[in-house]
């Protein structure tokens, strides 16, 4: 559900784009992304930063776009977003000293913290690939290839990277609770099993 959320604008953008032209899709996706914000505020009673970004390049950039009769400034704003999103990312290790993703999914997860450093870097040098990628495929291709980029093919990357991430936190989560499950309540090691010979001179 939360997925279909994030991307509706997105998948919005696409079907009017396909019925009618870019302009029209523009305002749609202006108006989805307005009525998202409203919604999750509503539902959820707090906003995210990278949410109240969106919404501000969407405003400006499709607001350009319309304003100027110009596609140009709707084909670039992906990749201003993905740039902000990278810049957001690095920005909260190397100047706040902390660790954003850390701070956005620590109540769900529980992992350590090399493991969400890596994950930091990854995420972050992913949003600026992303966003080349995307500012090449908008001034190298017509509207129409890069409408399809946009849904399928950045959208794509995105899910499929985030799969990878997943099977990786998984892996050390699971290091990390079979870690745990062997200590004893304060933190020294636990027992040894039945199985395990004593050590020599213990007899």
């Amino acid at each position: 559900m939360k997925f279909f959320t994030d991307f509706f604008p997105v998948i919005l953008f696409f079907l009017v784009f396909k019925a009618f032209d870019v302009f029209t899709a523009t305002a749609v996706a202006i108006a989805a992304t307005v009525a998202q914000i409203a919604w999750i505020k509503w539902r959820v009673g707090k906003v995210e930063m990278m949410q109240w970004a969106s919404l501000i390049i969407i405003v400006v950039f499709g607001g350009a776009t319309l304003i100027f009769h110009d596609e140009t400034f709707i084909k670039i704003k992906p990749s201003i977003l993905y740039a902000f999103m990278g810049c957001a990312l690095y920005a909260s290790e190397f100047i706040f000293k902390k660790n954003l993703l850390e701070k956005l999914m620590s109540e769900q997860i529980s992992a350590p913290p090399s493991v969400w450093r890596t994950l930091l870097h990854a995420w972050t040098w992913f949003f600026f690939g992303l966003s080349v990628l995307n500012y090449w495929v908008a001034t190298n291709f017509d509207t129409e290839t890069w409408v399809n980029f946009k849904l399928f093919g950045a959208m794509g990357l995105m899910v499929i990277f985030a799969i990878l991430q997943a099977v990786y936190l998984s892996a050390h989560v699971k290091n990390e609770e079979n870690l745990s499950n062997e200590l004893n309540p304060d933190g020294t090691p636990g027992a040894p099993s039945a199985s395990t010979p004593p050590a020599k001179g213990a007899e």
